[in-house]
């Protein structure tokens, strides 16, 4: 027999070799995960959540100088694809400056990019100056309220009493009031 105790201790891994068939499935079924593995929590969180909303009856100030210069008006708003961007459905605008004469503005859809405070107006847009009695129609226009510049890239035409102006593209600059018309314009008086 064995007659030192601490011999007996290279029987214990012996003893764990020979009867693991009976205690390691049980082991290996409790050590097992639980619900599978979802690849997006491995993925860090963005910083910033995105936010989506959509609201009925949008009303959007813009001021220059702490001044109210537009009025924008949708029926519905939305978040958009980019960050900082609000899609609109049912577009009303209306310059409210006390510095030019009144101007609207009506299109189906639009969209506003915060960060540019940049306006994009698509799909049937309608610019009327009440004063002047003049309308323009276009199925684009853009606003970029940091040049104060109001674009039409495709297609203008501007109806005003005994005129009409047909044009490929028109720039307009609100500071100076000054038009500029591109791509084949033609006028009727």
């Amino acid at each position: 027999m064995i007659r030192n105790p601490r011999n007996l201790l290279w029987l214990l891994p012996l003893l764990l070799l020979v009867t693991s068939p009976a205690w390691k499935p049980p082991l290996s079924a409790f050590l097992e995960p639980r619900g599978g593995y979802n690849p997006k929590l491995a993925q860090p969180e963005e910083d910033t959540p995105i936010q989506n909303f959509v609201m009925d009856r949008v009303a959007i100030t813009m001021t220059t100088n702490g001044m109210e210069e537009w009025q924008i008006d949708a029926e519905r708003a939305f978040t958009g694809e980019r960050d900082h961007e609000i899609k609109m459905e049912e577009v009303s605008a209306m310059y409210i400056g006390t510095e030019k004469e009144p101007i609207n503005i009506e299109s189906r859809r639009g969209a506003y990019l915060i960060n540019d405070r940049h306006l994009i107006l698509t799909d049937h847009v309608k610019v009327s100056k009440p004063t002047k009695n003049q309308v323009m129609l276009s199925e684009r226009l853009e606003y970029d309220d940091a040049t104060k510049m109001l674009v039409s890239p495709g297609k203008v035409t501007i109806l005003a009493p005994k005129m009409r102006l047909d044009a490929g593209r028109m720039d307009y600059d609100f500071s100076t009031e000054g038009y500029d018309f591109g791509n084949r314009v033609k006028v009727n008086l």
